[in-house]
């Protein structure tokens, strides 16, 4: 039995599916993880969903400081077990979520290094938090999804693009790491994982007047992907702007009011969100 199993018999630890749990068992895989994420004496470490502390321990003996933030505060008994011999982890029990970009500042400070085994549930809200936010990350290594990791690298135009492929490609180079069997995990899911780091960028390479601006058109563009741009955009309830004041803007693009938002790179958004900021 390994270790994360010996704990969770021991404290009678009852997996909650609402949270989506799978923890990983195989020390191979959380090493090269560790690995892959370049954690060393110098970095803080956010990590998300820590678990039983597997993971956790691996970046407490590389890093300078872990933070863990863990949604079920059941696991406070085994973590505290887990993280005994360390004094450089702070463990806070919430829904990351919850914390405001100030918030985890003052636990991490600038330039932190996100390594988190992600629920398959919330791992697109989580991930696109992080990119949105003002967090000055280093790095996001994450274990999540097959099909999210492919999302995450695809291009625009293809079926497999969305608002996660271009705030990703807007922020960051994505490193594919490795892929992980269900039998890495307890319980075990029905579907193979992925893990992936994101470099990000120190200022992408494309410039936009407005960020948040942009970020809400591609929600909106892939909230309602089969409608057309104009019609996507005018609709939504977190933007303000009429069917024909995109419309317009798209002319000026070059581009056919009838075009939908999947088919647009993030250049092209960019472009968008600053002649709507104009308007």
């Amino acid at each position: 039995m390994s270790k994360t199993g010996e704990l969770i018999k021991k404290y009678d630890f009852t997996f909650r599916k609402k949270f989506g749990q799978n923890f990983l068992t195989d020390p191979s895989i959380v090493e090269k993880i560790v690995d892959s994420s370049g954690a060393g004496p110098g970095d803080t470490v956010l990590e998300i969903g820590p678990g039983a502390g597997a993971m956790t321990v691996e970046l407490a003996a590389r890093a300078g400081k872990v933070v863990a933030v863990e949604i079920d505060s059941s696991l406070e008994p085994i973590l505290r077990e887990t993280l005994s011999e360390f004094d450089n982890v702070t463990t806070v029990f919430t829904d990351v979520m919850k914390l405001s970009d100030e918030d985890l500042l003052k636990l991490t400070g600038e330039g932190a290094i996100v390594v988190a085994n992600l629920p398959y549930y919330i791992t697109t809200p989580i991930i696109m938090r992080l990119l949105e936010g003002e967090l000055k990350l280093k790095s996001i290594t994450v274990m999540v999804q097959k099909e999210v990791a492919d999302r995450m690298e695809a291009g625009a135009g293809t079926k497999e693009c969305g608002a996660l492929s271009l705030a990703v490609q807007y922020r960051a180079k994505p490193v594919r790491v490795m892929t992980v069997g269900p039998e890495c995990f307890i319980p075990r899911p029905n579907v193979d994982s992925s893990v992936i780091r994101l470099d990000l960028y120190d200022r992408p390479d494309i410039k936009v007047k407005d960020e948040k601006l942009m970020f809400a058109l591609i929600r909106a563009a892939f909230n309602q992907r089969r409608k057309t741009l104009p019609n996507a955009i005018s609709g939504s309830s977190e933007l303000g702007f009429t069917r024909e004041q995109v419309a317009d803007a798209l002319k000026e693009m070059g581009l056919d009011e009838r075009i939908r938002g999947e088919v647009l790179d993030i250049g092209q958004f960019a472009r968008l969100s600053d002649l709507l900021t104009a308007k």
